[in-house]
């Protein structure tokens, strides 16, 4: 397994400069040769057939694709490529299959740059190391959207708790960390990179 990891995080470091100068992808869910999840300008998600759609609305799903801010490098490249290229033909296949395979790639570059991130925490790493061992892009998109938030926050938990054990620190910041550890995620976050700093300030 160890292996198979290895293999991954060389592919996509490799990638990166075509691919790490975006955020994490978060676009709609994967897509199935059946029929595509196609995001809507308002985020959500519509199953429709590729084949019944008609060629307007092919256009339109990559248009909305192309202009979710969420979408990773290689989607928006492959988009903009077929929409220059104007086959229809194309465009249907990709909705099809090749949106899963592009999101997928984007979002291994994606979980790569976070566990190369020097302040990813313990409990972030052993995740996205576990799901580099089992490789599966359905695995790696639900942790993206819902996972990545769950670890990060009991890293910055511990994180905050470990605030308590630094010599001289004052009445005022021990209050603070032990209102910041009863905060939702982005209050914990925001604590560690900037919160901390102001209560003595």
């Amino acid at each position: 397994m160890r292996t198979t990891r290895v293999a991954l995080t060389a592919a996509a470091f490799a990638l990166a400069p075509a691919l790490l100068l975006s955020g994490p992808a978060f676009a709609a869910g994967t897509a199935s040769p059946s029929a595509a999840a196609v995001a809507t300008s308002a985020g959500e998600a519509t199953d429709i057939p590729v084949d019944e759609m008609s060629d307007d609305d092919v256009r339109v799903a990559l248009f909305r694709i192309l202009g979710d801010p969420d979408s990773g490098k290689r989607v928006t490249a492959e988009v903009t490529a077929l929409l220059d290229s104007g086959d229809i033909a194309q465009m249907r296949e990709w909705l099809k299959t090749g949106y899963a395979a592009a999101q997928a790639e984007d979002d291994r570059v994606a979980i790569v740059r976070i566990l190369a991130d020097p302040d990813s925490g313990k409990r972030v790493k052993a995740e996205i190391n576990a799901l580099l061992d089992h490789n599966d892009p359905a695995e790696i998109r639900e942790w993206l959207e819902t996972g990545y938030r769950l670890a990060q926050a009991e890293d910055d938990r511990v994180a905050i708790v470990s605030i308590l054990n630094r010599p001289g620190i004052s009445d005022a910041l021990r209050a603070a960390v032990q209102d910041a550890i009863d905060g939702t995620p982005e209050e914990m976050r925001y604590f560690l990179e900037y919160g901390q700093y102001e209560v003595d300030a």
